[in-house]
Formats: structure tokens, sequence, C-alpha cells
């Protein structure tokens, strides 16, 4: 529209238009009403609209062209304009931030000054008359469910007329339609039939009715945790298209796009305070539950009990499952993740533990193969520490394999690729090929402490077990029995202090496990940033079965953790002068922090199994009160 001969130019906007002239990348832009400017074909004008339009083409632009031959213009141009407020919005998160206006959508920050989205698996099982988990069809059930959705809110505003030609559409891709499902509210919100199934598994895109004027609120739930080849992030989009031409096809104009991360899954250290206690009950263990429903008791903790009917005699609930959580700003629950191990209490999980607020994940490796180190008593989590400069608020995870490069037993695939997708808690894999059983609970645990980095981390150590055994010899109690008073169908044969440090084979193999336990606390030490002051060495030995590594008398170590309540496998030990100088040596090592020590029978309902306290208990805990978001993985 320049005329010939244009050597100046005039832009002025009707009221409520901005108008500004960039003249050349060089000068930044400057108010276009305020002179006559030198015409120039790179110059930019920029138009700026601050509210929405009443009525179609209810504003404009004006230029006028001018020549200094000429004292009128030449010419002049109107540039009609429609302004229309799109946006797709949603809960950024963004608390921490003072410039909370000024966040990209598009964008995910993690720490304490980022921001981003937040989408919850909603794992549950909201409604009980269904037996699947909320997010696994394609309908609300109940409306409590909408609680574990985020809510993502379209905002339209300008002339109704203007969407006659115009359409919205909501979109994302396929790969993120396979792990999302969103949800469109077409009515009254006290109604589950209102909402409507818009995206997600085949549908990747929705052409938006304007049902509610203005708002239209969808309501978005996640299908998929992070894991090998997702990493959390999924994106939606709202396009506005130009349908007024029926000779072409429709024209995009803009797109609006939110990106929201997946919550992870979390694990709870034993040093949370307790809410729920879970045991079997077995053939042969009234007395080891009714000791667990009383230090429960004394802890303040709620007590289910699994009932034989339901276990068919498989007490070992901590390999069958961990007790975790998800979490967003709006809402929190536990998340319990199922083993792959798949003994009788396979089912307990799924049709016991799911419900209400309580979530179910699990991972199966496709060829079944799964070995002792795929039970859950092989996976457990640091409280949180700093380790070379670095912080995990949140801890880090523990899992057992075998030594780098060697080929013995590891944790299956699916379950390392999971953990590690989390990305909030970095596991670190300890030696445990040379246990029998393989656990990492076989020789360490956590306890609170009032001081230093808030917690202890316990070892078992045969070199302390050495030690003591000498200083009692010396004393002169070599004669002094293990295992005096151990009740059972099988009869136990005791043994001698004077036995134990005679025992050629016996203090080779402890020898050989001391160096075991000892390369894993050198890892342990480098990845958690532990000192020997934030460990104390227990006393235990072990025996070998098959040439791997057995608890020689009840695990020390391997002890339920309820706040500052412990209760510690009865270890049987020597006793002297009235006491079992084992349990004494270990009161005296805790006692100290505030802790107080229950020792409790579990010789032949679990010891003699392979088993201990810990591995015939679960325990579910408050979450962390750090937010994972504000974390920097």
């Amino acid at each position: 529209s320049v005329p010939e001969g244009t050597e100046m130019f005039e832009v002025y906007g009707s009221p409520g238009v901005d108008v500004y002239i960039s003249p050349n990348v060089e000068r930044s832009r400057e108010r276009a009403d305020t002179r006559r400017w030198h015409f120039d074909e790179s110059s930019e004008i920029i138009v700026v609209m601050n509210s929405p339009s009443d009525d179609l083409n209810d504003s404009h632009v004006q230029i006028f062209y001018h020549s200094s031959c000429e004292s009128l213009p030449l010419a002049y141009a109107v540039l009609y304009l429609t302004c229309v407020d799109i946006a797709l919005d949603c809960d950024l998160n963004c608390e921490g931030r003072q410039d909370r206006n000024f966040v990209d959508k598009r964008q995910w920050v993690w720490g304490p000054s980022g921001y981003g989205a937040i989408l919850l698996v909603n794992c549950d099982r909201d409604d009980l008359s269904c037996d699947d988990q909320d997010n696994c069809d394609q309908h609300v059930r109940c409306l409590q469910d909408l609680e574990d959705m985020s809510v993502m809110i379209l905002r339209t505003q300008g002339p109704t007329a203007f969407f006659d030609d115009h359409k919205l559409v909501l979109h994302t891709s396929s790969y993120d339609a396979k792990r999302t499902q969103v949800f469109h509210a077409c009515g009254p919100e006290d109604s589950c039939e209102t909402y409507r199934h818009v995206l997600g598994q085949d549908k990747v895109s929705y052409e938006v009715p304007r049902f509610h004027g203005d708002e239209e609120r969808f309501f978005v739930e996640g299908l998929s945790f992070p894991d090998a080849g997702f990493t959390g992030l999924v994106s939606f989009h709202v396009t506005l298209l130009d349908d007024s031409n029926e000779d072409f096809s429709q024209s995009p104009i803009f797109t609006d796009t939110v990106v929201f991360r997946v919550a992870p899954w979390i694990m709870t250290p034993s040093t949370l305070l307790p809410l729920e206690v879970y045991v079997c009950r077995v053939q042969n263990n009234t007395c080891f539950v009714d000791a667990v429903a009383k230090l429960a008791r004394k802890a303040g903790c709620k007590l289910t009990i699994c009932p034989q009917a339901e276990n068919r005699n498989d007490r070992w609930i901590q390999d069958e499952m961990e007790l975790g959580y998800v979490q967003a700003p709006h809402k929190t629950f536990p998340v319990v993740f199922d083993s792959p191990r798949n003994g009788e209490l396979q089912d307990f999980p799924y049709k016991r533990i799911l419900g209400p607020d309580f979530g179910y994940v699990t991972r199966e490796p496709r060829d079944r193969s799964v070995s002792g180190l795929d039970s859950f008593g092989n996976l457990e989590v640091s409280p949180p520490v700093v380790a070379n400069g670095k912080e995990y608020p949140l801890g880090r995870i523990l899992i057992g394999g075998n030594l780098p490069g060697s080929s013995g037993r590891r944790v299956t695939q699916v379950v390392r690729d999971f953990l590690h997708a989390q990305k909030v808690q970095p596991p670190v894999e300890l030696f445990v090929d040379w246990l029998a059983v393989g656990h990492v609970d076989e020789f360490l645990s956590f306890v609170p402490a009032p001081d230093r980095k808030g917690f202890r981390m316990l070892l078992a150590s045969p070199g302390a077990c050495f030690k003591l055994f000498q200083e009692k010899r010396k004393w002169g109690h070599g004669r002094a029995l293990l295992f005096q008073g151990v009740v059972g169908n099988q009869q136990v044969e005791t043994i001698s202090i004077n036995q134990v440090l005679s025992n050629e084979n016996l203090i080779s193999f402890n020898k050989f496990v001391q160096s075991c336990i000892d390369w894993n606390r050198e890892v342990l030490k480098r990845e958690l940033g532990l000192t020997d002051r934030d460990i104390i060495d227990i006393p235990q030995l072990f025996k070998t079965e098959k040439k791997k590594a057995v608890a020689f008398f009840p695990d020390l170590v391997n002890m339920l953790v309820l706040g500052k309540y412990l209760g510690i496998p009865k270890p049987f030990g020597p006793i002297i002068n009235g006491r079992c100088c084992l349990e004494e040596k270990v009161r005296s090592l805790l006692e100290p922090l505030g802790l107080h020590c229950s020792f409790i029978d579990d010789f032949t309902p679990y010891h003699m199994l392979h088993g201990e306290v810990h591995c015939g208990t679960n325990v579910r805990r408050q979450p962390f009160p750090f937010k994972w978001w504000n974390m920097v993985p």
C-alpha cells in the first residue's frame, strides 16, 4: 500500500491500540505516534492491544504516507483489528517465584525458584464398585476421582461472532496421548456424566465447543509414571484455526502450550514417622504378631494384619511391596509398588491396599524371569543426604546387585529402569550377591538420631561381634551359651563363646563377609556423604549355606523402626549376669540416641526361614515435608 515517492509516514492507533516502531535492528522500539518517521523498508510497526475487542473490527491502525513535495498525504491505509485473548492455563506452581507472571508455560524448571504444572498418575481406586484403578478406563466414575486430576482451563475472550468462523482445537502428540487422559467438563460439575473423555489413548485432538462462554475446564490425569523412554514431561496445545474460507483448508493463527511433569513415585526412609504397620498372621507367629502390635501401639501406629486366608502362609510382606507416595501441589496420596516376586501374597497389594486415595503400581519383566533380588527387602532408601557437593533432600534409593563386571544376580531391568526414571532419589547399587537371600536389609538399616545428620546408618559387623565375644571370654565368660531358651519345633543346639572363637571355618567365612560389608561401607560413605561417625557397627555373625551367607543368629540390623521405638530380632546371645550380652551391646549403642529397643522373638517363624523382623513387616510413613519439585536432580 506504500505509494511511489513516499519519504515519511505517520502511524496512529484508535483508543486501546498501542503502536510502536522499530526503525532498525540496532535501535529499540519507540512509541510511533509521537512524530513522523523516515520511510525505510526495514522498519517494523508493532501493534499491541491490551484488552479483547467487544465487536469485530472495532479497532484499527491508520498510516499516512508523505512526500516532501506534497503538503497533504500521498495516501493512507487502514488496518482493522479484532483482538481475542486465548490462553491455556493451569497451576504452574510458581509459589517460590517473585516474577510469577513471566514464566514460560512451555518449559518445566526444577528447583525452589522453578515452575511448571504437575500431574498425578491417577492410580488409586476411588470407586469401590469398580475392580480397576481409576485411570484404566475413559470415564469419571465418581466425583472424588477429580481430586486426583490437575485442572487445565481454556480461557477465551473476544466477540462471540468471531468464533462463528474460527475454531479452537485442543491437541497433544500420539506419544503423550498414551500417557495421559483429558476430560472436558461439559455441564454441571456435580455430575459424573458431565465429564467427556476428549484426549488420551487414541484421541489426539478435540474441537472445543464453547459451553461456558469465556472459560472451559478440563481435568487431566496421568496414565504412566516416568520410565525408560518417558521423561515424565507431557504437552498440551490449543490452536486457533481460521475457518472462514470455504475454498481453502483451515489455517492456524495462534497456538498456546502448557507442559506438565508427571509426579514421580517417592520412597520413604525408616527415619520418617510411621503411620501404619503391616504384618501377616501365619500358622506359627502369634507371639510375633502380638509383639509387633504392642510396638505399633507404643508408636501410635495403625496396625493392619493380613490374615492367613489371604497370605496363604507367605509371611514376607516386606518382600512383596514397597510403600511410597505421589505428590502434587493440590494432592498427596500413598502408592504401593508391588514387587515382581509374586509369591502367595501377590494379590494382597492390589486387592487389599489399592483403594480410595491409595494408589498401586507394579513392574513385571516380560519374560517373568525374577530372582530373589527382585523382592523388596532389597529395596531401601536413605534419609536426606549431601554427597560430593550434591544435595539429595529425598535421600537415595539403595538396591542390591553384584560386583561391577561380574555375572551375578541383579534386580530385574524393568524395576531398575523405573527407579532411575523417577529422578528424585537416584539409586545406588550395592553388592549383595554374597548373601544367600541377597537383600540390602540383611546388613544395613537407618535409625533416627537427634544430632549431626539426623540419623545413623547401622551396618552388620562380624568384626564387632568377634571383638565383643573376645572381651567376654577375657572376663571369664567363654562358656556362656548362644541359643539358650529358643522355643520351637526344631531343637537348636547351643554353642559357647569359646566354641565360636575356636571355629576356624566360621572365623574365616566371617572375614570374607566383613570384606563384602566393608566394600559396601565405602560405597555408602562416598555416595551418601557419610563419615565413620555416622555409622554404627552392630555385632553380627554369618554362616555359609551353599557358598552364600545367612545370619548365624537373628540378624540384629533387620529391625522394624517406628520413630524412636525399635523392634529388633531377639538374638539369643550368650547370657552373662542374667542378660544377653548382644542385647546389652545393642542397647548401649542405640539408647544414647533416645531410641527404645524391644527385642522380638522371631527365631522359629522367621529366622529359621532366613528372614527377620524387617522382612516380616512393612510400614506406611508420612511423606517428606520437602516438596520434590524444589530439588534439582
